[in-house]
């Protein structure tokens, strides 16, 4: 309880700095409404402070996610945040920016942008489920074509066992079988043949991922397709693909153009991304786009009028904020080809240079690069067993990073890596601050020896 002073709140000179000006008995709610108010700077006040213990967005190098943006794309990022992106009766330029960045990212990745149709969504996760969704619908009209009747059979869908989770969900939630193939033997993703050999006619789909979360390796998008034509030549089954490129579809047409990977494949449909990863926008925005309106079933569209006008949507939310497609917007106007061609390089070189670096020290060996993704995992050789990967994220946790371990996905349980991902603004001399951190944890762990205590799992 605070007595009266004589001053106004924040003036009293015997208390250093920010203090609350509570009212008499008054306390902060934790579980329960209090049931007086609060004046609005003590309430700004202790929740400010409380989220003071958080970490360091600029020293996590777990997250994908944008941390930082440019104080213009902030401020039309603040200026939008009471827009209702679905009422596009309200706010026709903002729904007019969307349908804008729909065909810049169906252009950037080779489809027809006359023909293409997508959408924004809250996040990648949701566009997977959303290019899930149609895969199923047209397997069922497939499937009616073929016997008249798709009711009682569970379809299937094929991906590698080292998918987001966001796939797994997707299976559970619609009863969806989820043929998981494991990696190993060499390759840490979904390899062509195995996909083709776990394919029949109840699977709607295969998902190929173009930047793997556990590595940040490309899958061969179009060794896969080439390897579904052979079953369709082989065994007549059609079975299309979606390419869950959440962080690889702002990287590859940058910095890897001739790669085809995209809509220059016939049997790719639809492509999912996450505009806050590598797009460079604060969370949280994705972006599902389809060849063609015949990849998006008409069942999946619903149109309503009761926000004033006609509008189609076939998104699984409804109302949010239209900042983030304007913060998009904004990144491509403001930085075109050649600025995310820069950023990017930069990040790619930083993280192959880093990963060189780390793979130069004693204990650890690369299980990848960087040269893909700007993203690299890295494992303790396996003389290594006074500690492991495990201790050495809790010793760099001490120092304020945040480097993720976890243990690979089904074919290869046995290998438990450290990550590091790489984003805009993560800079070589940032990275030599971590190799020295990096350095003083691997001694001090060698001089006392781990805990070998697991984390709680790192769940993709």
């Amino acid at each position: 309880m605070l007595h009266d002073t004589g001053f106004a709140p924040g003036e009293d000179p015997l208390l250093p700095g920010p203090w609350l000006a509570l009212e008499e008995e008054a306390e902060i709610p934790r579980l329960a409404l209090a049931e007086g108010t609060l004046d609005a700077r003590s309430a700004y006040q202790a929740v400010h402070d409380e989220l003071m213990l958080d970490g360091n967005p600029r020293l996590n190098l777990a997250t994908f996610v944008t941390t930082w943006m440019e104080p213009e794309a902030r401020q039309l990022f603040d200026e939008c945040l009471d827009k209702n992106l679905i009422d596009k009766d309200e706010y026709p330029r903002t729904a007019e920016l969307e349908r804008r960045c729909v065909n810049i990212l169906a252009n950037l990745w080779h489809a027809d942008p006359e023909n293409a149709i997508g959408c924004s969504t809250t996040g990648s996760s949701e566009a997977c489920m959303l290019g899930g969704l149609a895969l199923e619908r047209r397997w069922r009209a497939r499937r009616r074509s073929v016997d008249g009747e798709a009711r009682g059979r569970r379809p299937n869908l094929v991906f590698g066992s080292n998918v987001q989770v966001v796939w797994e969900k997707f299976c559970r939630y619609w009863d969806v079988e989820a043929r998981a193939v494991p990696v190993g033997d060499g390759v840490t993703h979904l390899h062509p043949d195995r996909a083709a050999g776990a394919c029949d006619e109840h699977t709607i789909g295969v998902v190929a991922i173009l930047g793997s979360t556990f590595d940040g390796s490309y899958e061969p998008v179009a060794k896969i397709c080439a390897a579904l034509d052979r079953l369709q030549d082989e065994r007549g089954l059609d079975v299309p693909v979606h390419v869950d490129a959440a962080s690889g579809g702002f990287i590859a047409p940058f910095l890897d153009r001739d790669l085809v990977w995209d809509f220059q494949l016939p049997r790719v449909q639809s492509i999912n991304t996450s505009g806050h990863k590598y797009g460079l926008v604060y969370p949280g925005v994705g972006w599902a786009i389809w060849r063609d309106r015949e990849a998006l079933p008409e069942e999946l569209v619903f149109r309503v009028d009761y926000l004033g006008g006609d509008m189609p949507t076939f998104s699984l939310n409804f109302s949010r904020p239209g900042a983030q497609v304007v913060a998009q917007y904004y990144q491509f106007v403001r930085l075109g080809r050649r600025g995310y061609e820069r950023l990017h390089a930069v990040s790619r070189d930083t993280a192959m240079w880093l990963a060189e670096r780390i793979g130069e020290l004693r204990p650890f060996e690369l299980l990848s690069g960087g040269s893909d993704l700007p993203v690299f995992a890295f494992r303790l050789r396996e003389e290594i067993d006074e500690y492991t990967v495990y201790d050495v994220s809790r010793a760099l946790r001490a120092e304020g990073w945040l480097v993720p371990a976890y243990a690979m996905p089904e074919g290869m349980e046995d290998v438990s890596v450290l990550r590091v991902v790489v984003r805009s603004g993560f800079s070589r001399d940032l990275g030599a601050i971590f190799l020295d951190s990096l350095g003083r944890a691997v001694r001090e762990l060698e001089s006392r020896g781990g805990d070998h205590k697991r984390d709680v799992a790192f769940h993709h």
